[in-house]
């Protein structure tokens, strides 16, 4: 199953992080969006991304361009077919990932391999919507996909084993660490990491400690590079929100379900850096914790 061009559902945060690092690995990527707006603001990401790395010595122009030029835009499914493997970056949606698959598997030739980079949804229920149960596979890329080294890919009960090899040997191609995952809701660091962030909530909420000192007890005491509030803020409390939701829905383990503040917090708009606040407001030059009113 040799890859030589790559497809990719989605320019958002994610899916143009995984289109830059495939073209950056000398892989023709074809990055698809529902509309040229979309495509343009993330093909646009990816041009700035590689601009700062020229400014900072880190690549030189040259390889800029070549990155660039491995790049191709789309905004019609249909233009996947000839890629040798399309990874799906969709939003966190099962319903929107099943269609996007049916399409693409009707699309394609059988060699096609398909992987999505969803963080909680199950692979196996996504392969269902295609007849190519075999060739299926989850690639899940942590963010910034550019500078995080970790791919967790998983397995179902029908992935082939040279589809698997396969998937492995590609994420090693981009100059990643892969590791072996199990088809189950979070596989392994959204299966650790979501109940320690619903319990640094859960803190809050409980007023076990200020919102800044629950960060700094775990920089300081646990020697992790930035705390879970701050954490949540970069990742997205919507983001935590709709991950918590899908896993509770799995597993219905009261460690997975969403803290009342959190689904609060999504309603008023508090979204984390994104949105310019969460914790954390981040209208200023630094950041000031939120009064969230508890």
């Amino acid at each position: 199953m040799a890859i030589k061009t790559v497809g990719v559902v989605g320019c958002g945060l994610m899916g143009s992080g995984i289109v830059q690092v495939c073209a950056q690995s000398g892989y023709k990527t074809f990055a698809r969006e529902v509309n040229d707006e979309l495509l343009k603001k993330g093909l646009g990401k990816i041009d700035g991304f590689l601009a700062k790395s020229v400014e900072k010595g880190k690549m030189t122009a040259e390889q800029k361009a070549a990155t660039m030029a491995n790049i191709s835009g789309t905004t019609k499914l249909g233009d996947l077919k000839n890629c040798d493997l399309i990874i799906e970056a969709a939003i966190e949606n099962i319903d929107l990932k099943k269609e996007i698959f049916a399409e693409l598997d009707a699309a394609c030739p059988s060699s096609t391999i398909f992987a999505s980079n969803t963080s909680s949804l199950t692979i196996t229920e996504m392969a269902a919507a295609t007849k190519r149960g075999d060739r299926f596979v989850g690639l899940h890329f942590f963010n910034p996909v550019p500078l995080m080294k970790l791919v967790e890919v998983v397995r179902t009960i029908t992935t082939s084993q040279e589809t698997f090899d396969a998937a492995f040997a590609f994420a090693k191609s981009l100059g990643k660490e892969p590791i072996t995952c199990k088809d189950n809701s979070g596989f392994v660091v959204n299966l650790l990491l979501v109940p320690y962030l619903l319990d640094a909530i859960r803190a809050v909420e409980n007023k076990a400690a200020s919102i800044e000192d629950i960060d700094k007890g775990m920089t300081l005491g646990c020697g992790h590079p930035m705390g879970p509030l701050t954490l949540l803020d970069f990742v997205g409390i919507d983001t935590t929100y709709f991950i918590s939701e899908i896993m509770f829905k799995e597993y219905r383990e009261a460690k997975y379900a969403p803290p009342p503040l959190l689904r609060k917090m999504v309603l008023a708009g508090y979204h984390g850096k994104k949105s310019g606040k969460g914790f954390y407001d981040y209208s200023g030059e630094k950041p000031k914790v939120m009064d969230l009113g508890i």
